[in-house]
Formats: C-alpha cells, structure tokens, sequence
C-alpha cells in the first residue's frame, strides 16, 4: 500500500531528478539549458510545496489540532526555498553562473534539510494520524502533482 511518506518521498526525488539536470547543463557551461532545465525543477517544487500547503497540511492539522508544529515550520522553509529559486533562475537569466553555484550550493543543503525532516517526521505524522484518510488524500495530491 502507498503511503504518504513514500508517494512524497519519491516526488521529493523526482524534484532532485530535475535539479540534477540543470547542475549537469551549468556544469557543462550550457546556461540556456540550464535555465530551461532549473525552470522544470522550480515547477515541480511549487507544485510540490503548494500541494503540500493546500491539501497535506491542512489535512494533518484539521486531524490533529497541531497548527504550530511541524507544518508552520515547513511553510516557513518553503518560503525560503521559493526564494532562494527565485534568484537562482534569475542568476541564470542574467547568465551569472558564479552567484547561480553559490545559491544552488545553499538550495541543495537547505533542500536536503528539509527533505529529511519531512520524509522522517512530518510525513510518518501524517500517516499515522491520517490513516482513516490516507487514500483521500493521496489521489488529491497525486491528482495536484500530475497537473501541467
């Protein structure tokens, strides 16, 4: 049976996937492709980030009553996750490869951070908690992460 930890945890790679891509075209010098390819990731990590903040969370609060815990600290991550994309893809707008390595080195640590906290704490949490409502929530965000 899928759970939420691992449906997450593998869009969570995918997300890696796609950052892996635009290291390889920056590394190779290719800062057109990079842009083309760092646009792809940052997609796919607001459309992680706002399932997440749209149907996870606010299930596992309503759930639980915990509304200052874990989650406001993701949201807060988020934040400075959308941020830290924000300038990277205008690095590679401006064909900055030096600050774009400097706020992919903070992106790829601040991410693994993250990751990790929520593939070992808050996405457990959610299945334990949400057991009778897992399969609900599931098809949501499989149907939210799927959209174009």
């Amino acid at each position: 049976m899928t759970t939420i930890r691992s449906f997450m945890t593998e869009d969570h790679r995918r997300c890696d996937d796609l950052f892996a891509e635009a290291e390889q075209a920056v590394g190779k010098g290719n800062l057109a492709l990079a842009d083309v390819t760092f646009g792809h990731f940052r997609s796919a990590m607001l459309a992680h980030f706002d399932s997440e903040e749209k149907t996870l969370f606010p299930t596992f609060e309503a759930k639980t009553g915990m509304r200052m815990g874990p989650t406001q600290v993701m949201r807060m991550e988020h934040e400075q996750l959308r941020s830290l994309m924000d300038d990277a893809l205008a690095a590679l707008k401006t064909a900055n490869a030096d600050d774009y390595l400097g706020l992919a080195d903070t992106l790829v640590i601040m991410m693994q951070q993250h990751n990790m906290k929520e593939e070992n704490m808050l996405y457990p949490m959610c299945d334990q908690h949400l057991s009778a409502e897992v399969p609900a929530v599931l098809e949501r965000l499989e149907t939210e992460l799927c959209e174009p």
